[in-house]
């Protein structure tokens, strides 16, 4: 029922012109129970979506980049609630010197921005934007307060990982979490560059891209790395480590979730303790940046997308400029996600879904 349910609803988005190409995919107490596509991945060529058509997803890859940051804490590799410093001692300039590995997943450091003239390589130099956030002065004193780190999140945690373990993050995921998954080709925080040519293409609705001069979103993603399919769709920007961003098939996505929730195959990605940590907020506060509210897990949104934290306490996940979405309740053992490349300044889509499989799973 669910299956037929989702696929009734992909094959009405994209028959409707709402959506290009979308795929969607839930898993339940460890087993897949929906795998769904439609549309095309290519809106040029018609090249159709498979359930192995990755996507990129923009924030959607924060969880994959916080659910490495668990694997290893699980593992006693990495401290939560060491300072940053410790690892990285550049990182304390300015009065960071307290910042906390837990301040960086629940975008705490106090440095969200980025200069407005950033470019697309300069965001792909791995030791340039590292040096340039380590050397940020905090727009407020590091863990006393909560604001959007669009991309500096992912530097941030990802130079962590890189100090602790040795090796560059897009590398330790793969290691640590796509590869037990058996998702090595479906699952990246950087395809490699003879793979992405597999990815579906992006495409703007018309409007999605605007973004008004003093609009906050421009402090922190400027115009030059807006979250555009011009920009989602470069080669290098793909290729390179940009772990607040992330690449994944649905079926991928929903099936690591469902590994942070419990056994997989025989896969499980943490303890039962560490998802308690996981999925139990540590923020509820406005947001700096945005000034909305913001309900965080040390690295996730609190709440399924388009519902009030309160009301789904139990779901974990994050969303992608765009509408992409994965997430998993730690109540039910239901993770999903949806991958889709027609970016939308909305989330219609993932809610519909969200909501389908609420009622159905």
């Amino acid at each position: 029922m669910l299956q037929r349910r989702l696929q009734d609803a992909a094959d009405e988005l994209v028959g409707s012109g709402a959506e290009r190409g979308l795929q969607i995919a839930v898993y339940r107490h460890g087993a897949q129970v929906a795998d769904v596509v439609a549309g095309s991945a290519d809106p040029v060529t018609g090249r159709p979506v498979t359930p192995g058509t990755p996507f990129h997803v923009f924030s959607a890859g924060k969880g994959l980049t916080a659910a490495l940051a668990h694997v290893l804490a699980d593992r006693g590799v990495l401290d939560l609630d060491a300072p940053i410093a410790e690892s990285w001692p550049e990182f304390g300039a300015h009065g960071k010197h307290a910042a906390t590995v837990r301040d960086a997943l629940t975008h705490s450091t106090g440095v969200p921005g980025l200069p407005s003239d950033v470019t697309p390589e300069d965001l792909c130099d791995w030791d340039g934007m590292c040096a340039l956030i380590a050397g940020a002065r905090p727009w407020w004193e590091p863990g006393h307060g909560t604001g959007y780190h669009a991309y500096t999140f992912g530097h941030i945690v990802g130079e962590i990982v890189r100090r602790v373990t040795g090796v560059p993050v897009a590398r330790a995921f793969a290691d640590e979490v796509a590869a037990p998954l058996k998702a090595a080709g479906e699952l990246f925080l950087g395809v490699p560059r003879a793979e992405v040519g597999r990815l579906a293409r992006l495409e703007d609705v018309p409007g999605y891209a605007d973004a008004p001069e003093g609009s906050p979103a421009l402090a922190v993603a400027p115009h030059g790395v807006r979250p555009t399919a011009a920009f989602g769709n470069r080669a290098d920007v793909l290729s390179a480590a940009v772990p607040a961003t992330g690449q994944f098939t649905a079926r991928a996505a929903a099936r690591m979730y469902a590994a942070l929730l419990g056994p997989v195959d025989g896969v499980r990605l943490i303890s039962a303790d560490r998802l308690r940590e996981l999925s139990t907020p540590v923020v509820d506060d406005v947001d700096r940046v945005f000034g909305n509210r913001a309900v965080l897990s040390s690295g996730y949104a609190i709440g399924r997308l388009g519902t009030d934290p309160g009301d789904t306490p139990t779901v974990f996940g994050w969303a992608g400029s765009g509408g992409a979405y994965a997430c998993a309740d730690a109540a039910t053992g239901v993770a999903f996600a949806v991958a889709k490349n027609r970016l939308t300044a909305d989330f219609g889509t993932a809610q519909r879904i969200g909501a389908i499989v609420a009622e159905c799973a």
